[in-house]
């Protein structure tokens, strides 16, 4: 789509094309003929498009792994089989372009103007509906040195993997990164604070996930307590920053130990995309855009959605409902009941016990009040991405552990441990 002209005016004006911009977009053109305009400094689709290179990186890890388990189902498959992750990138990189294309026809389809640019407040506001849909980007520390290492944008830009990485943040950006570069060979460390990672999640899934890490080769240093230094050893032969098949990297913390990295990937947290934005103009609160329940802010005809609102951040959450300390703490730990299992998925039967052990399956129902109304579900293992959405749908509902209870299990599946749980 050609940029609009300058003059054009508009019903409606939609800073961010990430899945919230462009579906308020999309509703606002095509149910109500508003006349739309669409502006998009990145690539179109924002982060719903970029969760989809850490799925498909998850997929090929999987195949990974698959092909190391094969022996136990007595396939006759030789070690250290060779993969091309240099052609995976490409492919994965084709199918995201693919994606973006197909964001920008649905626009031109129901005739939303899109300009690729940045968007600038310069007065209280000139039109009477404007959306921040800006979404988040990666925080980096304040440490000399920080930039030789790269964000989540960065690993996606890798072509060549590199031999042992270093992988700072305990949240669930930087532990998806590390299992899947473990699965693939890469020899992983993580550098966290506290004694386990996902901290924000419920204590079973800290727990469990961490030693199952540990369990799987990911080198965890606990209790870090930050770094002082980044330092490029590499620097006659190759760029300062960025990926690189000959990056070197020396890290000292603040104790004084050092660390030798092929990379370093700064998984620490992320912040609103207001650069440039200029949000103080419409006097919208900075940091965070601070709205109401439906998503007004404080300047009357200016609203905005998602992760700039620090409210429901990135669109695959991970978790449903309450943790079972947030429920103690709403509701009284009188109130709230907890049942939860813990066994071994079917295709591990045939694993050694060894083995077995190295593979929790994990569930955990949280449930308030007399009539156990579920409050919170926590489920870790094999299929729990796939299996997640429809109790999410239950439990938004209002359902109750009877409810669940009252459901015929499906057989033999992980899925029927959640509702024949005693």
């Amino acid at each position: 789509m050609a940029p609009t002209a300058k003059s054009s005016e508009y019903d409606y004006i939609v800073i961010g094309g990430g899945s919230g911009g462009s579906g308020a977009a999309r509703r606002a053109a095509g149910w109500y003929g508003a006349k739309t305009l669409l502006v998009e400094n990145g690539k179109s689709g924002g982060t719903c498009v970029t969760a989809v290179p850490p799925k498909m990186t998850w997929n090929f890890a999987s195949v990974n792994e698959i092909l190391k388990s094969a022996h136990n189902y007595f396939y006759d498959v030789p070690h250290n089989i060779k993969f091309h992750f240099d052609k995976f990138k490409k492919k994965r990189d084709d199918s995201i372009l693919r994606l973006n294309r197909g964001y920008e026809a649905n626009w031109n389809r129901e005739g939303i103007d899109l300009v690729h640019g940045t968007a600038t407040f310069t007065a209280q506001k000139d039109i009477e509906h404007i959306l921040v849909a800006t979404g988040g980007v990666p925080l980096t520390p304040d440490i000399e040195g920080q930039e030789h290492g790269i964000t989540s944008d960065g690993f996606f830009e890798m072509e060549h993997l590199p031999k042992k990485m270093a992988i700072v943040g305990a949240g669930y950006i930087g532990v998806e990164m590390a299992g899947m570069l473990n699965a693939i060979g890469v020899e992983v460390h993580m550098f966290i604070r506290g004694q386990t990672f996902l901290r924000s999640f419920d204590p079973m899934i800290q727990e469990t996930l961490t030693k199952a890490y540990e369990d799987a080769g990911v080198i965890i240093h606990k209790g870090y307590k930050g770094f002082k230094l980044i330092e490029r050893l590499d620097q006659s032969s190759t760029p300062a920053v960025g990926p690189s098949p000959h990056k070197q990297l020396r890290i000292t913390d603040n104790e004084g130990q050092s660390f030798d990295f092929d990379e370093i990937l700064w998984a620490t947290g992320r912040t609103p995309q207001l650069k440039d934005l200029n949000v103080e103009v419409p006097v919208i609160k900075s940091g965070h855009i601070a709205v109401d329940d439906f998503q007004n802010t404080n300047t009357e005809g200016i609203y905005a959605l998602g992760d700039v609102t620090g409210q429901a951040e990135l669109t695959p959450v991970g978790t449903v409902g309450l943790t079972e300390p947030q429920a103690v703490e709403k509701y009284g730990k009188e109130n709230v009941k907890v049942y939860s299992t813990k066994f071994t998925a079917m295709f591990f039967d045939v694993f050694p016990a060894e083995k077995k052990a190295k593979h929790p399956m994990q569930y955990k129902i949280v449930c308030v009040g007399a009539d156990e109304k579920v409050a919170g579900l926590h489920i870790l293992g094999e299929g729990s991405g796939e299996m997640l959405q429809g109790f999410g749908v239950a439990i938004k509902m209002g359902a109750t552990k009877a409810q669940f209870d009252s459901c015929v299990a499906i057989h033999p599946t992980s899925a029927e441990e959640i509702v024949t749980m005693r």
